[in-house]
């Protein structure tokens, strides 16, 4: 008598496939949110205190609509505008 194939997967594969797809998920949802992207504007001139926030953007502005007015997107501080004015680099001329 000849053994046919079985079509379920054995449960290592199956734990595996799960792992993979999950470890996907999280690297996916970390660089997503966590990564600040400041085009156009160095990362020193966003380092703004949460107090001294001005508001640059609207309820529900993504971080690709705050950059593309010129302003620094961060929304890891709740209760603080997340879209915000930029502070002016200074050049010192003598």
């Amino acid at each position: 008598m000849k053994r046919v194939p079985s079509c379920v997967p054995e449960p290592t594969v199956v734990i595996m496939a799960r792992a993979l797809c999950l470890l996907g998920l999280v690297l996916a949802l970390v660089f997503t949110s966590s990564v600040e992207e400041y085009v156009g504007l160095s990362a020193n001139q966003c380092a703004v205190p949460a107090k001294d926030r001005v508001d640059c953007g609207y309820p529900q502005v993504t971080s690709e609509q705050c950059n593309n007015r010129g302003c620094c997107f961060d929304s890891s501080i709740p209760e603080v505008p997340w879209c915000f004015k930029p502070l002016q680099e200074t050049e010192c001329t003598f």
